[in-house]
């Protein structure tokens, strides 16, 4: 019942998005304008560059125009790389100085390397010291680790004054930035010592001093954390927000859990586009050269692995012509070995984005995965030896293809496991570089495998 309305809601959102596209195609068509600013001003940014990443180019140069100007710096946010490069292209300087003021110090340090320097200069000159600094906090590290990710919007406090005392500062600053569910409670030197939940602020004597009564459980993020890393530590903690510190444990801000979900979504984004070889920014309406070329790279790659599986069965053409019925069965062997090392696959990386694999426990998962391969080897040469046999009325071509099953079978489970574990070695992405190798391997060695036997045994 649940999963049931867990998919009728995802319906009713994509429902909703794709109403929205038609109404705003159909604006655009008949030069409604002012039909595309009310759509355009009843959605949130990050619905906004939703729809700009679904329209052709010329159609995205309309609608920009037609967005509020306080809007942009959120909206260049949201989009994809692409399509962000694009506008801010189309944007003059004063015009992307505006859109970028209004951002945080942890979103702009993001915006800030794909503006041009002009425009840098000029959004530098016109921060206050306290933005100033908070951007210089954030700007040293890699967008793609716990201190990129971070705001430094923190509230802390003092571990030696009452609970009394913090809530007269809190009232006196009027406002908590969002999603801040807990303080973070410093030293003189500014180093982490803890959190004081505002539920406990809430809940006890205002007379209780904060270090009595502060949660010291958890250390802090290191701020040279993976984003990975970090979306890892969210979910096995149920995190809401959490300290970053540096090497010396000095506090320099928290990460929240909108933040997280962008990680986790941009992984997943990743992943999934990896295993075509595109990037996960890839925009749906890019120019067609610059897609093609894209393209080609990959189809250029999996060209030469088709040519090489090509080759091995070129070198038992004089055994094909003798059997027909093993140019019948062979794409049955490879395409059993290409299910069974991309099931290995995708367990073993999903496993190491999770850090559930490590030297220490790699024997034993190549082992397990090797002993899966050996035993569904088994059972499926044995089903498809009893239809081969049947249907070629040939008992040693049963055997041969049955024999050539359980060594794919076992070859894809070896592959499968380690191919991730080299590439990662070799500073690859397996997750963007493993589907190419192992269908590579699975395709060279079960067409070499039956063939090298039928060769050998039937010829």
């Amino acid at each position: 019942m649940g999963d049931n309305t867990e998919q009728d809601a995802v319906q009713d959102r994509q429902d909703t998005a794709l109403g929205r596209l038609d109404s705003l195609q159909q604006a655009l068509q008949q030069s409604d304008l002012h039909q595309v600013r009310q759509i355009l001003g009843e959605l949130h940014p990050a619905e906004i560059a939703l729809l700009l990443e679904s329209l052709p180019h010329e159609q995205r140069s309309v609608v920009w125009e037609q967005v509020d100007p306080a809007f942009d710096g959120d909206i260049l946010l949201y989009v994809n790389d692409n399509l962000r490069a694009n506008l801010i292209g189309e944007m003059d300087s004063h015009e992307l100085v505006a859109a970028a003021e209004s951002l945080d110090a942890d979103d702009l340090a993001d915006l800030l390397p794909e503006m041009p320097e002009d425009v840098i200069e000029q959004l530098l000159q016109k921060l206050d010291d306290q933005h100033r600094e908070r951007l210089e906090a954030v700007l040293p590290y890699p967008e793609d680790t716990a201190g990129g990710l971070m705001n430094v919007d923190t509230i802390t406090i003092r571990a030696d004054i009452t609970l009394d005392v913090v809530m007269r500062y809190l009232r006196r600053l009027g406002k908590l930035p969002e999603t801040t569910d807990s303080l973070m409670v410093v030293d003189r030197e500014g180093v982490y010592l803890g959190l004081l939940p505002l539920t406990t602020l809430l809940t006890e004597n205002p007379d209780s001093n904060v270090a009595a009564i502060m949660s010291r459980a958890g250390e802090g993020i290191r701020a040279d954390t993976p984003a990975q890393g970090v979306a890892n530590l969210f979910e096995h903690r149920d995190l809401i927000s959490a300290p970053v510190v540096d090497e010396s444990g000095k506090l320099l801000g928290r990460i929240t859990i909108d933040d997280v979900v962008d990680v986790i979504r941009d992984k997943a984004d990743h992943d999934f586009m990896g295993m075509a070889g595109l990037n996960e920014e890839e925009d749906i309406f890019a120019p067609v050269i610059a897609s093609s070329r894209r393209r080609a790279v990959w189809l250029g790659i999996n060209l030469l692995t088709a040519l090489l599986a090509s080759w091995v069965i070129g070198q038992f053409d004089a055994t094909i012509e003798k059997l027909v019925a093993l140019a019948v069965l062979m794409p049955v062997v490879a395409s059993m070995g290409g299910i069974a090392g991309s099931q290995t696959l995708t367990l073993v990386i999903r496993a190491m984005a999770l850090g559930q694999v490590s030297s220490s426990n790699a024997r034993r998962l190549l082992r397990k995965e090797l002993t899966v391969g050996l035993l569904n080897g088994l059972v499926w040469a044995l089903v498809l030896a009893l239809v081969a046999g049947l249907w070629f009325d040939n008992t040693a071509l049963a055997v041969v293809i049955g024999a050539a099953i359980v060594i794919n079978l076992f070859v894809a489970a070896l592959s499968g496991a380690t191919i991730p574990l080299l590439l990662r070695k070799l500073g690859a992405d397996p997750a963007l570089a493993g589907s190419v190798v192992l269908t590579t391997v699975t395709d060279v060695i079960g067409f070499l495998a039956f063939l090298g036997l039928a060769a050998a045994f039937l010829v």
